[in-house]
This record gives C-alpha cells, structure tokens and sequence, in this order.
C-alpha cells in the first residue's frame, strides 16, 4: 500500500530498492490561452554542495540518460493526456555515482511566459516513487505519493521533490517549491549553465 506524503515530509526509502520508477502526472485546468501545456519533468544529480558537478548530470528532454545510465528520462510527453503518469524518470540506485548525494526532482512549464502559462492552470499535479520489478516494468509497484496540493499561481517552475542520500540511505523529501523563471531559474539555481 502506498504512503501519501504533505508537503515537508520526509521518509526513508527502502534499503532493497534498486530500480525505481518516478511518475509525474497533471492535469491542465481548462483556460483559453490558445496554447497547449507541455509540462517537463527533468533531474538533477547534486553533489554534496547541492550544485551540478557536471552539465551531464542534468536529466531532461535534450538529455535523456546520465552517466553511467544511472537516471533516465522515458522522453518527453507535449500534452499531458492520458491517464496515469505523464512523464518517467527511472532511477537505478545500484548504479548512481559515488559523487551524487541529491537527486531533485522538477517540473517545469515549456515557454511559460510567452504563452501566460502558470503552475496555478494545473491540477491533480503528483508525484509517485514505485519499485520496479526489473528494467522491463513500466509501471511498477507504488510505494509513496506526493500530491501537489498548492496553489502556484504565478510559478512556472516546481522542485517537486529531493531523493538524497543520508548516513548511507536514500530518503525522499516532499519539497514543492516555485520559482518564476522557468527551467532557466532551476538550472541556475543548481549552478548549472543556461
């Protein structure tokens, strides 16, 4: 049975977990903006200062695979239909650098801006960690849940959730954070290059 997380909870990942499937979904609340949402989910693997060690060690839809294929990003959904998650990031713990000590989590709106999109024009936003049963399972076995139940209503950007390493164990932190600024504030705010 899954555990639903509030906002600033944290929990310990099961030690086996090996391969993991983080599933984002979102629903668009209906506005007549002419524009279709494209919401992306991207990853940044976090040295223990919480910055970029590397440019390649920022997962997204122009980089789909980190080093060592520890993380990969499934691709990129443009609409966001559909039932269940929306984009897919897959996480194999046993193959995640010595180096990286955070992995956050984000979502970010596709040219927000021009097209006068927000985070405050998304509902039944989530985020769900599910052990996968090998690197076939495209579904896997839900453990935790986030459901992002704040208003945003200016923010185009989200670090929905951090998976850091502590005394040798994985935790998941529950964040929901905004930004304005888009993907370009998340990229800088990890000391990455835009």
């Amino acid at each position: 049975m899954a555990i639903n997380l509030i906002k600033g909870q944290k929990i310990s990942l099961d030690k086996s977990l090996k391969l993991a499937l983080v599933g984002l979904g979102w629903d668009t609340n209906k506005y007549d903006g002419g524009y279709d949402f494209d919401l992306d989910a991207s990853a940044f693997l976090l040295g223990a200062n919480g910055k970029l060690l590397r440019d390649e060690d920022f997962i997204f839809y122009n980089n789909l695979e980190s080093r060592n294929k520890a993380v990969v990003h499934t691709g990129d959904n443009l609409t966001g239909e559909g039932e269940g998650d929306d984009e897919v990031i897959l996480i194999d713990f046993t193959k995640i650098p010595e180096d990286i000590q955070k992995i956050a989590i984000c979502v970010t709106i596709y040219d927000a801006v021009r097209r006068r999109q927000n985070f405050g024009q998304v509902s039944n936003a989530y985020i769900r960690i599910a052990r996968m049963a090998d690197e076939f399972d495209t579904v896997g076995d839900t453990l935790l849940q986030f459901d992002l139940e704040e208003e945003f209503s200016i923010e185009t950007a989200l670090v929905v959730a951090e998976i850091y390493k502590r005394n040798g164990e994985w935790k998941f932190n529950a964040v929901a954070a905004g930004y304005q600024g888009g993907l370009e504030a998340i990229v800088r705010s990890f000391g990455g290059n835009v």
